[in-house]
């Protein structure tokens, strides 16, 4: 959490400047219990064969399982999951009312050298008993994770370490492409970006398309790597060899 106690700047500044409500920074989130964890698995792994399914075709998923899921709960694990459908959805080019919508930028560009263009994107790390959240910064041009960061919380904190040690190993991208999500739209993400003079690209909500090998890494990372063992706590992930490569 980058907000802190003994600050010049109050309590409730602070969280306006993170685009952080108040409830959010006091809240203490309670673990999964273990059937939650089971079915947030579950959905993860349904998710890299089926992206396009929304809350209701997991529902039904569910029930052709023989578990009771309904739409809501369907609806609340894709947002603990930070999935979104890739399904065309009605009025979609109207931009969000909360944060500034940045332009596509890569329609019809030619990506022929490294540090050209960045993406980044966050998935879902199940664990023995819980679960966390993997970002990676990669560049487009050669594939390679260039900086990630885990986390036990989906906050825009780990997006940003990520984005900073990225660009103090690497430099910087002339551009740096990302979906709308929260992390990514947040101020101390966007912050970085313009200290830095880099462009701002962003696709449409639940783009799959644009950020196709990036999803490829995930589908990688996850069944060669996360699925393979039962992890107890961040820190075991962390020794993964993936994952070690790039520390």
């Amino acid at each position: 959490m980058m907000i802190e106690r003994n600050n010049q700047l109050s309590l409730i500044r602070q969280c306006q400047l993170l685009d952080l409500s108040r409830s959010s920074y006091y809240y203490r989130p309670q673990p999964a219990d273990d059937s939650q964890l089971v079915l947030l698995r579950q959905m993860d792994e349904q998710y890299l064969k089926t992206p396009q399914y929304g809350a209701r075709s997991y529902a039904t998923w569910f029930r052709r399982q023989g578990i009771q899921v309904g739409r809501k709960k369907a609806a609340s694990m894709m947002r603990m999951l930070g999935i979104i459908s890739i399904a065309p959805k009605p009025r979609t080019s109207i931009p969000g009312k909360k944060h500034t919508v940045y332009p596509y930028l890569l329609k019809g560009l030619t990506i022929n050298r490294p540090n050209q263009v960045w993406a980044a994107d966050i998935t879902y790390v199940p664990m023995e008993k819980g679960f966390g959240y993997l970002v990676a910064i990669i560049d487009w041009h050669s594939r390679k994770v260039l900086s990630w960061r885990l986390s036990n919380t989906i906050d825009a904190d780990f997006c940003v370490q990520a984005l900073d040690a990225a660009i103090q190993i690497h430099g910087c991208p002339e551009i740096m492409n990302t979906d709308q999500g929260a992390q990514f739209t947040s101020t101390a993400f966007i912050e970085v970006l313009q200290r830095h003079h880099i462009q701002i690209s962003m696709d449409g909500k639940g783009c799959y398309y644009d950020n196709i090998f990036v999803e490829r890494l995930w589908r990688t990372v996850k069944y060669e790597h996360l699925y393979a063992q039962a992890f107890n706590n961040l820190k075991e992930v962390t020794k993964v060899s993936v994952f070690a490569e790039h520390q």
